[in-house]
């Protein structure tokens, strides 16, 4: 049982239903409905833990090849690749079905466009070209759209603020664990941009840029209405913080560098999204 948890990447599952849960708080007019949240929050669960699940179904050989993915279950011979196969299936059709009856049709069909992009289009372009980083960040910057849909039924403008922070954010922290881990990329097969481009200029660059371009991003939700000048505050400077880490990269590409931005990036986001909840007009 624990393999098969393994296989549903909980620690990703955990991001994605708090960023879920913002889009929720955001979409809801009124008393909150506690039954739907519930639901989509179980259905989100499902469905990304079933991706998780397919993903490594997938990739299982070019994760045998790699040293921080060889010990997952099914390259270390734990589970099987046929009964990986059914889990994930049957977890994505349960939360496909949660969402449907437990929601409405629009988050059941947000959450089955998240796995589809995916599965079908970032997984297989992941060995062709660093441009799958790009459509990765779609369905990476979905779980506010789902949230969302599931509270109001639709989706406004407010929604797809989230989903511009959620895509922007994700570049720099990703970027960064491509160059931490760019030899074992290089083994797995997959063309990350540092292994395409391995001076790591180019990918210094994509970070400073898109940190760079969440900062005015960030500011969305003000113009909105959707929080007060406290936020505004904290996004300013979280966001300065986040690009100046970034622009250290440019003459010290070291592990230590990059590791650095990873862990901004992922205090980044919570302490952005805590102050955009706090600081909402009541």
């Amino acid at each position: 049982m624990k393999s098969y948890y393994e296989l549903t990447k909980p620690r990703i599952t955990w991001l994605i239903l708090v960023t879920t849960g913002v889009g929720y708080y955001f979409g809801h007019k009124g008393v909150l409905d506690w039954v739907t949240l519930f639901h989509c929050m179980i259905g989100t669960a499902l469905i990304a833990s079933g991706t998780s699940a397919l993903n490594q179904w997938y990739e299982h050989q070019s994760d045998g090849l790699m040293r921080r993915t060889e010990k997952r279950p099914i390259p270390a011979g734990v589970i099987t690749p046929r009964n990986a196969l059914i889990f994930g299936f049957v977890l994505s059709c349960a939360g496909y079905l949660q969402l449907s009856l437990g929601c409405n049709l629009l988050t059941a069909a947000l959450g089955l466009t998240t796995e589809l992009i995916y599965l079908f289009v970032y997984t297989p372009l992941k060995q062709r070209t660093p441009v799958a980083t790009t459509i990765g960040a779609i369905p990476g910057a979905m779980p506010p759209l789902i949230g969302f849909a599931a509270a109001s039924g639709g989706l406004t403008i407010e929604a797809w603020a989230l989903f511009a922070i959620m895509f922007l954010w994700q570049f720099p922290h990703f970027y960064a664990i491509a160059w931490m881990y760019r030899e074992d990329y290089e083994r797995g097969g997959i063309r990350m941009l540092p292994v395409v481009e391995p001076d790591g200029a180019s990918t210094v660059r994509q970070m400073m840029l898109f940190s760079l371009a969440l900062i005015p991003v960030t500011l969305l939700p003000r113009v909105l209405s959707m929080t007060g000048n406290w936020y505004v505050g904290g996004a300013l400077i979280g966001g300065l913080v986040f690009f100046w880490y970034c622009t250290r990269m440019v003459n010290d590409r070291t592990l230590v560098r990059a590791r650095s931005v990873l862990l901004v990036s992922v205090i980044y986001l919570p302490v952005l999204f805590g102050l955009l909840i706090l600081d909402r007009p009541r």
